[in-house]
């Protein structure tokens, strides 16, 4: 079934305060995980990465092996990194490294030990927090009530085509391209056709989540010279099955839906700012006061909401 959301602030604020209450609201919809992807103030130089370990045991292993990686690329730790853990034998890492002189190699070679160690996210802003369980639950052990940003996603999983595990929860990372994210609601029913095809390019996937393919499909696109609205509109008539989804960038959020239009998604416009969900309960926890919601229930429709939150439809 899964939920997804997205917020838009007109100023940098608690983007991840109001995340979490659209996706307390619609938690009812899968708590098998629960993820949110937070664009914050960006940084100059260098790239801030969310990681994930499999197994606190071999934590420390885990970690010089990766910053052995990163130093083969002309990178290396910028501070130390922060670590995430509970009772749980995963544990998550947030940390800062300079910039690796190419993002695709050096990615490439440190999904080698994604069996182990896996990047989640890397960007100037993007941050990308998942893990098992219901918003509230991971929300307050990563601490993203008090994340700053001016835009995020957030999604709330049933999972129904692969493992319930905290790596194939949303958001989904575009690997390798940088401060890239998706969230999503259906299915992609032609994803080992389009994976096999992006493979061979050279792309790699971590999960059997489909959802992972479309983020690295869009940026594809555009990494072959389409504006980001030419490739939302295209995956509509490229990609099979039934979805709606959002895509995030630096420069704001899209969304696509296909030709069936069976993920419903309402949205919230007010003052330059904007909430999007899969229920209208859900955004008017962010927006309480009087206001309209824009229905966006029919086929084939894709927007783009960024500066100034304009936004287009069709």
């Amino acid at each position: 079934m899964c939920g997804i959301a997205g917020r838009i602030l007109n100023a940098p604020g608690k983007v991840g305060h109001d995340l979490v209450e659209l996706m307390d609201a619609q938690e009812h919809r899968g708590a098998d995980s629960t993820g949110f992807a937070v664009y914050g103030a960006p940084i100059e130089t260098g790239y801030i990465l969310r990681c994930m370990g499999f197994d606190k045991a071999s934590m420390d292993a885990d970690l010089s092996d990766f910053r052995d990686i990163l130093m083969a690329h002309g990178s290396d730790f910028v501070g130390e990194p922060t670590i995430v853990s509970d009772a749980a034998k995963h544990y998550c890492v947030r940390m800062v490294v300079k910039d690796p002189g190419d993002i695709a190699r050096w990615i490439g070679d440190a999904d080698d030990m994604s069996h182990r160690f896996e990047v989640q996210s890397c960007g100037r802003s993007l941050e990308i927090i998942k893990d098992t369980g219901g918003s509230v639950g991971v929300a307050d052990k990563h601490g993203v009530r008090d994340m700053i940003g001016t835009h995020g996603l957030g999604h709330a999983r049933l999972a129904t085509e692969s493992s319930v595990l905290p790596n194939a929860s949303h958001p989904f990372w575009a690997r390798p391209f940088p401060d890239v994210a998706i969230v999503h609601n259906g299915q992609i029913t032609d994803y080992y056709t389009w994976r096999e095809k992006l493979q061979r390019q050279g792309y790699r996937f971590l999960t059997e989540n489909d959802s992972e393919l479309i983020a690295v499909w869009v940026s594809d696109q555009m990494k072959q010279g389409l504006t980001a609205e030419q490739a939302l509109r295209k995956s509509i008539t490229s990609i099979d099955g039934v979805f709606t989804y959002m895509l995030a960038r630096p420069e704001g959020i899209g969304f696509a839906k296909d030709r069936f239009a069976m993920k419903p998604i309402v949205a919230i416009e007010e003052n330059g700012e904007l909430a999007a969900a899969t229920e209208e309960q859900a955004v008017r926890r962010v927006f309480a006061d009087e206001c309209d919601v824009i229905n966006y229930d029919g086929p084939s429709m894709m927007g783009i909401w960024g500066a100034g939150n304009r936004s287009l439809a069709a």
